[in-house]
């Protein structure tokens, strides 16, 4: 008889043996089910693998849940998550790919205040993850990064667990990663966990990673070890020097033009009410950029449509964690690249930031170099009570009373801006594509009954202009490092934090970025995360559209042909198709303005249910 004859009734024979062993333990007690049993002859037991005591460590961190696309390098401690750990506190996320598990993270970690893990497989697993570490990296999210591998070559199965093995498993990430280990024994394992976490949740916070050794999970626990978990204690975010902070008091009390701009500034609640609580000692109008929400646009002395124009008036500008100081004071043409600055010559800058700690040479996420009068290291929201107390000290009565006398001006300069841009927004109302400014608007229509969170608040940027938001959980900001394939997926980690706050999760999602990673859409209906996700189909990467379009007017050519290599048509793509092939309740394309409403009332009630829910709208470039 042949070999192939041979090796189909060998499998036939091992597959039907395994079947029968598996039929037999399903009709097994619970009692005789929770016996360490292999199913499989000659196999020996393993009554408590590494990997159990792994788990241990991860649940003594408080982690929630660990999303992971299943992979071998780490079958032991996925086992182990789900049958000792019972699947919760961790819970195991089912990912379609490695990079949308980090971007869960990343939404998840804005929105819940706390990092959640990852499992990343290998070469292959952390090459996939990378740009989405890279994102959490500029965007200064912590995030827990466990990794799979077999460092010892001798224990290695031949074929594929050697191309996906690697010396250095981190060393991909290092660049753009805060810290990271490969322990050689459990209870290394243990305090290197430790270790990260509370590097990671130390501002200034980024990702880390943990080599997972697959013998380390795979072997038995040494019956005489001496194995303990470390106690996590958490270190208090570092302050700014007081004697920086009386300078930099003196400076702001006495300006006459004072500008406060504000990036990442504030992480919680408390750090919005500091952000007013200085803004309103010095009565002085605040800019926020928006990689968290920093200050309540409803606030008088919220002027963030006016920062060019404040800038430009500006004698002293106090930043709080602003990723790119130099292009806040300066502009630069495109593409003669030429300078021009926006602000005076003699503007005194002070900026209190912990990006100092922090840099690396490789990646340019330090932007330009910018020059302060004063520099002044210390974490933001952790600094501004000490800088607030300061500044209430240096300003005398008479001071306090011509800082008042700007009140009038500030309020009816706040009335104004909005006027402006509610009348901007109206422009093409009706239009069909929809307008951006439009499909926003229907967005807040239908979500501003509920305690509500835009999971991704640069998009179109109509949101952080025309929303009253008030919340911190309200806008979580953008990406970090614009990279595409980001938003989706972090909006789904940013509703599983909601999930049991009560808060309604909403997303205005761009058409090129889903498709990037469209299987986290099943990832939201197999765990019943409840999202609202708002199509921006513009049924292009219109950004490259319009770059294209700019470098055929240099060159005096056609530009009609910049839609070639930049649209997303010829087929159109159908997302509300594609969601409900993937398990998520969805309608349209919606072409018509005035259904959008109804779809999204309809959308809403899906997702009060506890499900989530798709929107497709044909929409303009921008």
């Amino acid at each position: 008889m042949s070999e192939e004859g041979l090796d189909r009734r060998t499998f036939l024979k091992t597959a039907a043996a395994i079947g029968t062993t598996m039929a037999a333990a399903s009709t097994v007690s619970a009692e005789t089910a929770k016996k360490p049993s292999s199913g499989l002859p000659g196999e020996r037991i393993i009554g408590r693998p590494g990997s159990d005591f792994m788990v241990d460590v991860i649940k003594a961190t408080g982690i929630e849940y660990i999303a992971s696309n299943p992979a071998s390098s780490f079958r032991s401690l996925h086992e182990s998550i789900v049958n000792y750990g019972g699947n919760r506190k961790p819970e195991f996320l089912t990912c379609m790919h490695e990079e949308s598990s980090v971007a869960m993270a990343h939404g998840y970690a804005k929105a819940a205040g706390k990092p959640m893990g990852v499992l990343a497989h290998g070469s292959v697993g952390l090459q996939h993850a990378a740009m989405a570490v890279y994102n959490a990296w500029c965007d200064r999210v912590p995030v827990m990064l466990f990794a799979g591998n077999f460092m010892d070559a001798a224990h290695r199965r031949p074929g594929v667990e050697w191309y996906h093995c690697v010396q250095d498993p981190a060393g991909i990430l290092r660049d753009y990663i805060k810290w990271d280990d490969q322990p050689a024994s459990l209870q290394h394992f243990a305090e290197s966990v430790m270790r990260a976490y509370k590097f990671a949740t130390t501002p200034p916070m980024e990702p880390v990673v943990i080599i997972a050794d697959g013998m380390l999970q795979e072997h038995p626990v040494d019956g005489d070890a001496e194995l303990s978990i470390p106690k996590l204690t958490l270190s208090a975010p570092p302050q700014g020097e007081s004697g920086a902070l009386k300078e930099a008091a003196k400076m702001m009390a006495s300006a006459e033009n004072l500008v406060i701009i504000a990036d990442r500034a504030a992480r919680s609640q408390e750090g919005v009410r500091r952000m007013v609580e200085l803004a309103e000692a010095l009565n002085a109008p605040v800019v926020d950029l928006g990689s968290r929400m920093n200050f309540p646009t409803t606030h008088y002395l919220c002027r963030s449509e006016d920062g060019r124009a404040l800038v430009r008036e500006a004698d002293v500008v106090l930043m709080l964690e602003v990723a790119d100081p130099w292009g806040q004071l300066n502009t630069i043409s495109d593409p003669q690249h030429e300078y021009r600055r926006i602000a005076k010559p003699d503007v005194k800058l002070i900026h209190v930031t912990l990006a100092d700690n922090l840099m690396k040479s490789n990646y340019q996420d330090a932007q330009r170099f910018c020059p302060c009068d004063l520099s002044i290291s210390g974490d933001a929201e952790a600094t501004l009570p000490a800088l607030t107390e300061a500044v209430k000290k240096e300003i005398g009565g008479s001071r306090k009373s011509a800082l008042a006398g700007r009140t009038d001006k500030l309020r009816s300069q706040h009335r104004e801006m909005k006027e402006r841009t509610r009348a901007a927004a109206a422009n093409g109302w009706n239009a069909v594509p929809v307008t951006t400014a439009r499909l926003s608007a229907e967005l807040w229509n239908a979500i501003k009954g509920d305690k509500w969170c835009l999971a991704d608040s640069r998009n179109l940027g109509w949101s952080a202009r025309l929303w009253p938001a008030t919340e911190h959980y309200n806008f979580l900001g953008h990406s970090g490092a614009a990279g595409v394939g980001q938003i989706a997926p972090a909006a789904v980690g940013a509703a599983l934090a909601n999930r049991d706050k009560g808060i309604l999760t909403a997303v205005i999602q761009p058409d090129g970025d889903l498709m990037y990673a469209p299987g986290v859409l099943w990832t939201a209906a197999h765990h019943k995360i409840p999202i609202l996700m708002l199509m921006h189909n513009n049924r292009a990467y219109h950004q490259e559209v319009m770059h294209l379009q700019k470098m055929a007017g240099l060159h005096n050519r056609r530009m009609d042909t910049a839609r070639i290599g930049t649209t997303i048509e010829n087929p159109h793509i159908d997302y509300a198709l594609l969601a409900r092939a993937q398990g998520v309740w969805a309608e349209g394309p919606i072409t018509d303005p005035a259904a959008i409403a109804p779809a999204l009332q309809r959308a809403v009630a899906v997702v009060k249910r506890g499900e989530p829910a798709l929107v497709d709208v044909v929409t303009q470039g921008r």
